[in-house]
């Protein structure tokens, strides 16, 4: 069963469930090859396209998207459960490409982990990066999740073979980083 999307606050956004019109405000990025370098898949043609991507009924993840104050979307979060073992999820994310640079992603991103482990339910939180994508590699670390392994050669995408860095967070790895600041 698919966990409901509740509703997030952080200093400087709401991030709230998908919406049909979330596909036209991030078309712009990920219709945008060069954003969408470090996906498993090429930049979407179409918002229609895009939308039956987010909305896809068989996906088993959950979406957040940020917006600021004016209402204006400038990222989507997302969780995604483990198939094979119980409390750990896979996170996810992307800023809109003209709000990148600004720490969206760091802020919405630790409110997501915050959240996630606050309920109780996750016990480790895991990233799959590409690990030429040195500015999530860097937004991770700084989030507390550590290196647990380099898959060269993992994944095949629209941009060829990539190699993968897997990185984790356990739930009591986050409350120690939270005692110590």
């Amino acid at each position: 069963m698919i966990k409901p999307v509740t509703t997030l606050q952080t200093p400087r956004f709401t991030m709230r469930k998908l919406r049909r019109q979330d596909a036209a405000a991030l078309l712009p990025t990920l219709g945008d090859e060069a954003q969408c370098r470090y996906l498993s898949r090429p930049a979407f043609s179409s918002e229609e396209e895009l939308w039956n991507w987010l909305a896809d009924p068989s996906w088993t993840g959950r979406t957040w998207i940020a917006e600021d104050a004016c209402g204006t979307v400038v990222g989507r979060f997302v969780a995604v459960p483990d198939e094979e073992e119980e409390g750990v999820e896979e996170i996810g994310y992307i800023t809109c490409a003209e709000r990148q640079g600004m720490g969206i992603a760091r802020e919405c991103t630790a409110a997501l982990v915050a959240h996630l482990f606050d309920g109780g339910h996750v016990r480790r939180l895991i990233a799959e990066i590409d690990a030429e994508n040195s500015p999530s590699i860097r937004l991770i670390e700084r989030l507390g999740f550590r290196r647990d392994a380099l898959h060269m050669a993992y994944e095949e995408t629209h941009k060829g073979v990539c190699d993968v860095a897997i990185y984790s967070l356990s739930r009591e790895g986050q409350a120690a980083l939270r005692e110590s600041e």
